[in-house]
């Protein structure tokens, strides 16, 4: 069975919260135009029959939902989504439905249409209160931790698949025991931790991670985590997920953990497509889905443009004996884990090598 995934903008860079680090904010200030607005019935439409019409045999689609904060397009927008879906769908397609949200904007016919309709939700969540209200406050600058929690527990009495994704700045860098036990304490099980970003063209900024607080983090937090291992609890985190298998020698779940950039076919609100989350910026646009099929904007000779872009390297990566399992990591992440004085990424491996290499052996006999 082919699988196929589709990341949309149903709200563009639109968003109800006002957090200081903001990635897409970055972003939507390095375009002609910011925003694009709510995505409109007939570019909705044009997008799910040209993705269902390119598919002849069996597939499996996901259709994942990102902003800017997706649920402000409205629930109306969601429900209209998956009924063109269903009216279009032929007996060979299957799907999958996923939105990461910040969950402020949740209710109780969110929460039913989400269970309906077997949503995985990502939950955009910094931790412990006091770390993630000073850094994600809503428009009015107020805190929004406990309303996500409040949400979380619906989602939970739902049934409904969620995991956390924390955005990993250097502050919430200095705790991360804290951190691991807010985890634990919550039962939260699937984490995804992303590096904070610094903008464009630059190396660092007030809360973007730095290479030696992405090693002094991930040091203390991978022994916290083997101690609950050793407990048979498994507790899925985004960089030993990836990791790990890159040891024992499985492709990673993660696009950018081998060093290069693949299509990830990102869908603007206006229907323009772009090939990486991270840079859906005017000179990247593929086309429009208005004008293209999904074959001609795969063929765009923008796309290898892109792809073949030099990725940043530092002297330090000629002489890494982890280069094999590296290969300087995601273009846009990885000012987080090196410098040209020092590398993060390194220093962790390099002390956590043998544990790495025996649950790869585990990971190995497993398979």
């Amino acid at each position: 069975m082919k699988y196929f995934s589709m990341l949309i903008k149903p709200a563009s860079s639109a968003c109800n919260l006002r957090c200081q680090y903001c990635f897409y904010c970055d972003v939507a200030k390095n375009r002609k135009i910011p925003t694009y607005g709510i995505m409109d019935e007939a570019t909705m439409n044009l997008l799910i029959d040209k993705t269902l019409g390119f598919f002849h045999e069996e597939v499996t689609i996901t259709f994942a939902f990102q902003g800017g904060e997706p649920t402000v397009a409205g629930l109306d927008y969601f429900r209209r989504f998956i009924r063109r879906v269903h009216l279009k769908k032929k007996r060979f397609h299957h799907f999958q439905y996923a939105l990461q949200t910040n969950a402020t904007l949740l209710n109780d016919e969110w929460i039913a249409f989400m269970k309906q309709n077997r949503f995985l939700v990502g939950v955009s969540l910094d931790g412990y209160a006091a770390q993630h209200d000073a850094i994600r406050p809503d428009a009015e600058g107020q805190g929004t931790f406990s309303r996500i929690m409040e949400n979380i527990e619906k989602m939970r009495r739902a049934k409904i698949e969620f995991n956390i994704l924390t955005v990993l700045t250097r502050q919430l860098a200095q705790h991360p025991k804290e951190l691991f036990d807010f985890y634990l304490h919550h039962h939260f099980d699937y984490i995804q931790i992303i590096p904070c970003l610094p903008p464009f063209e630059e190396l660092n900024d007030a809360y973007s991670l730095t290479p030696q607080a992405f090693f002094h983090f991930y040091d203390e937090f991978f022994t916290l985590w083997l101690e609950e291992l050793k407990q048979n609890h498994y507790i899925s985190v985004t960089l030993f997920d990836n990791l790990i298998p890159l040891f024992a020698g499985v492709p990673p779940q993660q696009c950018g953990y081998l060093g290069f950039c693949s299509m990830q076919f990102v869908v603007e609100s206006d229907g323009s497509v772009y090939p990486c989350d991270f840079y859906v910026l005017d000179q990247y646009k593929l086309g429009n889905l208005r004008d293209l099929s999904l074959n001609e904007l795969m063929k765009s000779p923008t796309l290898p443009q892109f792809l073949h872009e030099p990725h940043r390297t530092t002297p330090l990566c000629k002489t890494c004996r982890y280069a094999r399992i590296c290969h300087g990591q995601c273009r846009r992440m990885n000012v987080c884990y090196f410098d040209d004085q020092f590398c993060g990424y390194q220093a962790f491996i390099q002390k956590h090598e043998v544990m790495l290499s025996q649950l790869a052996l585990t990971l190995r006999r497993q398979s």
